[in-house]
């Protein structure tokens, strides 16, 4: 999944970026609300971690933008406040969980996986589909019961595709999901991936939508 994480602090912010790499999150991070109320508007993320102390623009004033624009990407704030109209100021606002600081990684992550649960619909973390299991809180996908080792590009396409079935993900949703702003990614990289898993675990699994993008057919 690709997250932006909005955070000043060049300590914590590096901090965060590493775990939630580890995670198996594409992350990119902003330092100000400037910067990351422009990528909110230019382009799409499946999560937003944001601290609401930031230069530029509040945390509070690019989650308002975010929401005014019809945007419902989830959104779990950060702040070192621990007053109750803070956290009621940010959930009035719009964020789908918030997040004092400290806090302990595992939290935070834990916290992301329900977002995402309560976003998609689904009462538990694990996603099945036939006999594809992915549990995103062990970052483990098997098929039939027998664990199935992916590359981390590899596991955010079938994990994307496998969350939004009966949908097409577009290449450009894709390529950003596995690339984010690096420029230098190999332009014929997507279909290697998406090969590698049909190789992995069906052919028909992953269907081509020529000239658009690529999805997995919604169970009947």
């Amino acid at each position: 999944m690709r997250l932006l994480l909005v955070e000043d602090d060049e300590l914590l912010g590096d901090g965060l970026k590493v775990g939630l790499t580890q995670a198996g999150y594409r992350v990119e991070w902003l330092k100000d609300g400037r910067l990351a109320n422009h990528a909110l508007k230019a382009e799409q993320f499946d999560l937003v971690v944001l601290d609401i102390g930031l230069p530029e623009m509040s945390g509070i004033e690019v989650l308002n933008a975010l929401r005014q624009r019809d945007n419902t990407t989830p959104v779990l704030l950060l702040t070192a406040y621990d007053a109750i109209s803070d956290r009621i100021n940010g959930l009035d606002a719009g964020a789908d969980d918030y997040l004092v600081k400290p806090f302990d990684l595992d939290e935070l992550l834990a916290r992301l996986r329900a977002i995402v649960r309560r976003s998609t619909g689904r009462a538990v973390n694990l996603i099945e589909y036939n006999d594809i299991t992915i549990d995103p809180s062990k970052h483990q996908i098997s098929k039939a019961g027998t664990d199935v080792s992916l590359s981390q590009s590899e596991y955010q396409i079938l994990h994307y595709l496998l969350s939004h079935t009966g949908k097409v993900a577009t290449r450009q949703k894709l390529e950003e999901l596995i690339h984010g702003w690096d420029s230098n990614s190999e332009s014929n990289s997507l279909e290697v991936f998406i090969h590698h898993l049909r190789k992995k675990f069906d052919k028909d699994l992953i269907r081509t939508i020529r000239g658009v993008g690529y999805m997995v057919d919604k169970l009947s």
